[in-house]
C-alpha cells in the first residue's frame, strides 16, 4: 500500500519577499540593484534550505 500523497512546502515566497525588501531597503540606502540581488539571494537561501528540509521527510 502507498503512503498518501502530501503537499511539499513551497519556498517561493521567501524568494519573492526577499527581493521586494531587498529592494525597499537598497532605495534606503540608495543602491535598489544591490539591495534586490541580496534579497533575492537570501530569499533563494531560505528557499533551498526549507527544501532540503522537506525532501528529508
Amino acid at each position: 500500500m502507498s503512503q498518501p500523497n502530501r503537499p511539499s512546502a513551497a519556498g517561493g515566497f521567501f524568494i519573492a519577499a526577499g527581493a521586494l525588501g531587498g529592494t525597499v531597503l537598497g532605495i534606503a540606502l540608495r543602491q535598489p540593484s544591490l539591495g534586490f540581488l541580496g534579497g533575492v539571494a537570501l530569499g533563494g537561501v531560505i528557499a533551498l534550505a526549507i527544501w532540503l528540509i522537506d525532501r528529508r521527510r
